[in-house]
C-alpha cells in the first residue's frame, strides 16, 4: 500500500507520437524518447513529481506494448510504478481517468489523482510544482482542477480555455472548453484575454471524478468498474479485462466531466510549457545558435537558418537551406519545411496503408530483456546482433524451421542448448539445431552482446514456441 502517501500520480502514455516519426513508432513513442533533455519525456514526467511522503509512486496507464519498457525507464529512475495498467485498446482519457480514480481510491478513500499525460515538456518544476500544491488545495474543495497555459501566440492546434470568476488565489472556474480553434478565433481569444491553452493536466479528489463522471458517463464508470474488477495481475501490472473495457465508450475527460460539471477550475500558469505536437514545437524549445539552427547528432552546417536538423545515425550535412526540418533514423529519413510540420501525420497514415512497417517500429526491437537489430539477411539466412541485459534471459524457445549460430562478441552468456547449460566467453560460439529447445541468458554484471546467424526455410520471428518464459508474454509477442 501506500503508507502515509495521499496523492497519486498518474502517467497517462497511450499516445503514438505520429507527428514525430521518424523518430516516434508506435512501438516505440514519443515518450519513451529522449528528445529534449537527457531524460525520456515519461522519467522526466515522473521526476517532476516530489519524492516525499505525500506522494505515492507513479501510477502509469499505457498499453500492453509498451509495459517492460516503461517498468524499465521508471527502475532506472529510482521510481518503480505503483502499479502499470494496461489497456487492452485506447479508449481516450475518460475511461483512463476513471480507472485510476477507482483503482486510487479503493487504495485510499480521500485520495487525489493529479493527471498527467506522459508526453508533454515542462522547464519550470518549482512553478510547476507550486501550481499543482494550489491545485491540490482546490480539489480538497471539491475543485477539478486544470492546469491552463497562459498563451504566447494565437496557437491553432491546443484547445482553449475560457475563465470565470475567481475562486481565491490564482484559480477561476471555467465557463467554457473550446477546441482548437481556427487563427482568426484564437487571435480573438487572445486579443481578449483570459483564455488559456487546454494542457490536458487534472488535479482531484479520486471520489470527487467518479462522482462526477457517474452523474454524466454513468456507462464509462459502469464499464471501467467491470474491467478493474475482473483485471488480472501479472508480474508487475495490471491486465484491465479486455471484454468489459472494450466495451466502454471512447471519450475525452474535457467532453466527459469538464464541459458538464459546476466543479471545473482552471490556474492559469506559465510554466514552460510544451506538448511537443510536431518537430517545430521541439524546434521553438530547443537551443539554438545564431542562425536560429538546432540540431542533434552528427550534423554538418553551411549557410543554413531557422532549421531544426537531427541525426540518429550518419553525418548529415545541409547547405545554403531554410525553415527546413531534417530528422534521419537508421531506416528513414524526413524532410519537411517547418511550417508543414503536422503533416507528417499523413506520411505515417500513408505507411499504415501500403503495408509498411516503418511507422511500427525500429530497425533496434526492444523486448524485456534487451534488444535485438538486424544486421544482414538473404536466402535461408538472417544476422542480427543481440544484446541481453544484466540478469536477464529470454525465454526457453524452439524453433521448427531455422537453426541458430551464437557468437559472443562482449560479456558472459549462459547457453542451455537442449540438456545442456553453459557459459561462453568473447569470442565463444555454440550451435543450435532445428528443433533444438535452448535459452539465452546473461548472467554478468555488464551487457551481453551476440551475434545471432539464423539459417533455414523460414525466418519470421513468428517461429517461436516458448516453452518457458519469465515475461508471461502471450503467442503475438515475439522472442
Amino acid at each position: 500500500m501506500t503508507g502515509e502517501a495521499r496523492i497519486f500520480p498518474v502517467l497517462l502514455s497511450g499516445g503514438s507520437g505520429t507527428r514525430l516519426w521518424p523518430l516516434s513508432r508506435s512501438l516505440y513513442p514519443k515518450q519513451l524518447l529522449a528528445l529534449s533533455e537527457e531524460n525520456t519525456m515519461l522519467q522526466a514526467t515522473a521526476l517532476r513529481m516530489p519524492a516525499d511522503a505525500a506522494f505515492a509512486p507513479p501510477l502509469v496507464i499505457c498499453n500492453n506494448d509498451h509495459r517492460f519498457i516503461i517498468a524499465e525507464q521508471l527502475r532506472a529512475i529510482g521510481r518503480e510504478a505503483l502499479t502499470i495498467m494496461l489497456e487492452p485498446v485506447g479508449r481516450n482519457t475518460a475511461p483512463a481517468a476513471a480507472a485510476a480514480a477507482i483503482h486510487c481510491r479503493r487504495q485510499r478513500e480521500d485520495a487525489i489523482i493529479v493527471l498527467l499525460p506522459a508526453d508533454h515538456v515542462i522547464r519550470d518544476i518549482a512553478g510547476f510544482r507550486a501550481v499543482m500544491d494550489e491545485a491540490v488545495a482546490l480539489a480538497d474543495q471539491g475543485q477539478i482542477v486544470t492546469f491552463g497555459i497562459t498563451p504566447t501566440e494565437p496557437h491553432t492546434g491546443y484547445g482553449y480555455i475560457r475563465q470565470g470568476a475567481g475562486i481565491g488565489g490564482n484559480a477561476f472556474h471555467i465557463d467554457q472548453f473550446t477546441e482548437k480553434p481556427d487563427a482568426t478565433t484564437a487571435a480573438a481569444y487572445i486579443a481578449e484575454g483570459g483564455y488559456s491553452w487546454n494542457s490536458g493536466m487534472f488535479v482531484a479528489r479520486a471520489d470527487v471524478l467518479v462522482a462526477e463522471m457517474s452523474a454524466f458517463r454513468p456507462d464509462i464508470v459502469e464499464a471501467v468498474t467491470e474491467a478493474l474488477d475482473r483485471a488480472e495481475p501479472d508480474l508487475d501490472f495490471l491486465r484491465l479485462d479486455a471484454e468489459a473495457f472494450a466495451a466502454c465508450p471512447a471519450q475525452s475527460i474535457d467532453f466527459a466531466v469538464m464541459e458538464k460539471t459546476e466543479h471545473a477550475a482552471v490556474i492559469p500558469c506559465s510554466i514552460g510549457w510544451s506538448d511537443i505536437g510536431s518537430w517545430n514545437a521541439l524546434w521553438e524549445i530547443a537551443e539554438k545558435d545564431a542562425d536560429g539552427n538546432a540540431t542533434s547528432g552528427d550534423v554538418i552546417l553551411r549557410d543554413v537558418k531557422n532549421s531544426y536538423i537531427r541525426t540518429e545515425a550518419t553525418v548529415v550535412a545541409a547547405i545554403g537551406v531554410s525553415d527546413l526540418t531534417v530528422v534521419e533514423t537508421s531506416d528513414a529519413v524526413l524532410i519537411a519545411h517547418r511550417d508543414r510540420a503536422q503533416e507528417v501525420k499523413e506520411v505515417v497514415d500513408v505507411l499504415k496503408s501500403s503495408g509498411r512497417v516503418e511507422h511500427e517500429s525500429h530497425v533496434r526491437h526492444y523486448r524485456p530483456w534487451g534488444y535485438y537489430e538486424p544486421l544482414d539477411y538473404g536466402p535461408r539466412f538472417q544476422v542480427k546482433r543481440l544484446m541481453v541485459k544484466p540478469g536477464a534471459k529470454l525465454s526457453f524457445q524452439l524453433h521448427h524451421h531455422r537453426a541458430e549460430h551464437w557468437v559472443v562478441v562482449s560479456g558472459t552468456a549462459e547457453v542451455t542448448n537442449g540438456e545442456k547449460t553453459v557459459l561462453l566467453s568473447e569470442n565463444e560460439s555454440t550451435y543450435i539445431p532445428i528443433g533444438q529447445a535452448h535459452r539465452l541468458g546473461n548472467p554478468g554484471k555488464v551487457d551481453l552482446e551476440v551475434i545471432e546467424i539464423q539459417s533455414g526455410t523460414y525466418l519470421g520471428e513468428d517461429d517461436i514456441v516458448r516453452l518457458d518464459d519469465p515475461y508471461n508474454r502471450g503467442e503475438h509477442e515475439t522472442k
